[in-house]
């Protein structure tokens, strides 16, 4: 666990976490709007500002308390920033081999492995002033792992970069996560990124820890702060297989089957685990339609129902493997349906994103 009480005053903003504990394994989203302490917040459990306050535990281990603080130095944590901060007087190989020095030990062959895992063993002899935004970012999460970190800790690492380079990124982040087992501390303020990596939310206002939720129960509050770009968010697990004879792939698991047309490379999608669903794509049915070209006719349970803002309802369905789908309609709609918790429906899936 990571568990504390933190508070540190920076000028006229003031940090009051509030007691906090969450798990120290996966991925832990700090999510808020810009100035909600988030960055403040991460400078405090990580012991960068000796100006912090209060008390904090990392496993059992004291980091603080009111009256001893482990210097940063001795937490052994990896830190990846909005910029590289690549040392530029060195090579790509260079800026790696100086984490390898500072590692506890390292197995032979570690560099020139890791840079083969996140894709930048052509760079190795390359000056850091060469490189694009992503191939930067890449080297400084090599060099972050590099060092052997017990925590990793990214603040805003994507903000910077293009659509594309975000994507590719955000699968490899997910996959090192889970491939080393080292738990990451990752600020954004971008709901997509929270959607495609957390295993739970910690969501920040004025400089405290409102609440820290699972991503999947942070997902099934109709008034999420998810929700504020593109309106209520599905974000369904399970796995893709290869595309049939029909060019049709298939993702769920034992007791839900979605067929999606890719239109990506099929070697981007195998390690996909995550789909996208915003609750406007979501159409529902009280007996199950013929004839449409919608492939997706899901039996559901209606949950709840939530009344929203311009006549619109969102509406908690239950699919048959216990996850939650949200869906979006008029009020109108809602009542001639005669919709209610407990009665079985049919949800119409017209469009979802593969997060990979």
């Amino acid at each position: 666990m990571i568990e504390g009480e933190l508070s540190l005053k920076k000028g006229s903003f003031e940090l009051r976490s509030g007691p906090f504990s969450f798990a120290a394994q996966g991925v832990s989203v700090l999510f808020g709007r810009s100035g909600s302490g988030k960055s403040t917040l991460l400078r405090a459990i990580t012991g960068l500002d000796a100006d912090t306050r209060g008390t904090l535990r990392f496993k059992g281990e004291t980091w603080q308390n009111q009256a001893w603080r482990l210097p940063t130095t001795r937490r052994n944590i990896g830190f990846v920033f909005q910029e590289a901060a690549l040392f530029a007087h060195l090579d790509v190989r260079g800026n790696l081999h100086y984490a390898l020095t500072r590692a506890p030990a390292s197995a032979p062959g570690a560099l020139d492995q890791l840079a083969g895992r996140v894709g930048i063993s052509h760079l190795l002899d390359q000056a850091v002033t060469t490189l694009s935004g992503g191939e930067r970012q890449r080297v400084a999460i090599a060099r972050a792992l590099l060092s052997q970190p017990r925590l990793l800790c990214m603040d805003e690492p994507l903000s910077a970069l293009d659509w594309r380079a975000k994507a590719e990124l955000l699968a490899l982040i997910d996959a090192l996560a889970q491939e080393t087992g080292i738990p990451v501390l990752y600020i954004t303020h971008a709901p997509k990124e929270v959607e495609r990596l957390a295993n739970r939310v910690i969501f920040m206002a004025d400089g405290r820890i409102e609440r820290v939720e699972s991503l999947r129960r942070a997902l099934a509050r109709p008034d999420s702060e998810l929700f504020d770009e593109e309106g209520p968010v599905s974000v369904l697990q399970g796995s893709l297989q290869a595309p049939d004879a029909t060019g049709l792939a298939s993702f769920g698991n034992a007791a839900l089957r979605l067929r999606l047309s890719l239109s990506l490379a099929p070697a981007a999608r195998p390690s996909a685990t995550r789909l996208r669903v915003l609750a406007r794509d979501v159409s529902l049915a009280t007996v199950q339609p013929q004839g449409l070209s919608i492939l997706n006719q899901l039996p559901i349970t209606i949950a709840a129902l939530h009344p929203g803002a311009q006549g619109r309802v969102t509406v908690v369905c239950t699919l048959a493997d216990g996850q939650p789908l949200l869906a979006e309609i008029t009020a109108y709609s809602c009542q001639a349906l005669a919709l209610a918790p407990g009665r079985p429906a049919f949800a119409l899936i017209k469009s979802v994103a593969l997060m990979d």
